[in-house]
């Protein structure tokens, strides 16, 4: 899976590739923070001119319209590039990954579902990739830009539970996404929804396989069919039972989650010792420390789809070597 990464021929995509897609993710959180920034002043703004009849001009106020314009058609733009990069270099990536597969099919062939694992486990990987690993990059880059930025937003304001504590605020933030995170990671291992999901897809290879040889097979009876999609239904109600189980905590976490930091700031907002910029800074920059903290949280259930692929394609490898190795065959160079 990973010799996009050692075979030469595509050292510049994997090495210069992964440079260019992490630069312009760390310039997109700048251009976050200075968004961040912009609330702050703009609801400023607004609080002064609703308290003071004409205490802003119009151009003023357009202005700052227009300053918000700027930064959000320059993240747009980024993310546009972000996006097309990062499809191009994961299709390089599944292309080196089949480039081998290829190499050594007279070998895996013979391995039950090889075509599925070719074919669809390889696009299922770059697509999941796709979005998984661009995530948890911007979230660590949030994570180092915003931390510091909300302990410098939040000194002498009283904080739930922690007072006027200077880290009372992060420290807050860090519990409630930790916590939920954690009570989600327990959850899916409770429910073994992993491998729910590998053999989900375990039946519905096998189910294809035989599906694809009745179309040249007249000796395939119907009751092979059926007793292969008996099994194939089994998975899926199962697993339709398990994930709303695993939901109901979820939804009910993030459903919680929206009033998590107006609550640590109450003492704050009762006793009037910030303005409404100020709230709208911490507000949003918690909200992003936050979600950087709950990404497995957010990411949990395609996490567990990415799990699944994986070990679907090690096992794969794992057999085209025994192969290889039965054969007394030197694995193709890379």
């Amino acid at each position: 899976m990973f010799k996009f990464f050692t075979n030469p021929k595509w050292y510049a995509w994997a090495y210069i590739g992964s440079v260019v897609i992490l630069t312009s993710i760390w310039v997109q959180v700048q251009i976050d923070v200075m968004i961040n920034e912009w609330f702050g002043e703009f609801y400023d703004m607004i609080q002064k001119a609703l308290g003071t009849p004409n205490a802003i001009t119009m151009q003023e106020y357009m202005g700052s319209l227009a300053s918000f314009a700027q930064l959000a058609v320059l993240s747009i733009v980024l993310g546009l590039a972000i996006s097309f990069l990062t499809s191009h270099f994961l299709f390089r990536w599944r292309t080196a990954m089949v480039e081998w597969y290829h190499s050594v099919y007279d070998k895996a062939r013979t391995i039950e579902g090889a075509s599925q694992r070719v074919q669809e486990d390889t696009i299922k990987f770059s697509r999941i990739m796709e979005g998984l690993g661009t995530s948890l990059i911007e979230s660590v880059l949030v994570l180092i830009e915003f931390f510091p930025l909300l302990m410098t937003l939040s000194i002498g304001i009283p904080i739930l539970w922690f007072g006027d504590w200077q880290y009372g605020l992060v420290s807050g933030a860090f519990i409630w996404a930790v916590g939920g995170t954690i009570l989600m990671i327990i959850l899916a291992w409770v429910l073994r929804l992993v491998g729910i999901e590998y053999d989900l897809q375990k039946k519905e290879a096998a189910y294809r396989k035989i599906l694809v040889i009745a179309e040249d097979d007249g000796s395939i009876r119907p009751k092979t069919l059926d007793e292969l999609f008996d099994g194939v239904r089994s998975i899926h109600f199962k697993s339709y039972l398990y994930y709303l189980y695993f939901s109901i905590g979820r939804l009910a976490y993030l459903q919680a989650n929206v009033l998590a930091a107006y609550i640590f700031l109450a003492p704050a907002i009762v006793a009037g010792v910030m303005t409404l910029g100020v709230m709208q800074q911490i507000i949003r920059a918690f909200g992003r420390v936050e979600g950087s903290l709950q990404y497995l949280f957010r990411a949990w259930p395609t996490i567990i789809e990415l799990a699944s692929v994986y070990k679907r394609l090690r096992e794969f490898e794992t057999k085209i070597e025994i192969n290889m190795h039965e054969g007394n065959l030197e694995s193709p160079s890379e």
